[in-house]
């Protein structure tokens, strides 16, 4: 009986399975916020490039 309840102590004990789920919900995480940084930063890009063919049209014309 007093292997049972140790072996159950060690296990209640043990962190590496939280550690592991902590570490994959930051990387989820970042991973969803690197992706609405890339949306806006590429939205940004897309009315930058836009505005100079625009204004190399008029230049040109």
């Amino acid at each position: 009986m007093k292997t049972i309840f140790t072996a159950v102590q060690a296990f209640v004990a043990d962190e590496d399975g939280v550690t592991a789920i902590e570490y994959g919900l930051i990387a989820a995480l970042i991973g969803v916020a690197m992706a609405t940084v890339a949306g806006t930063v590429g939205n940004q890009i897309e009315a930058t490039f836009t505005r100079v063919a625009t204004a190399l049209t008029a230049a040109l014309a």
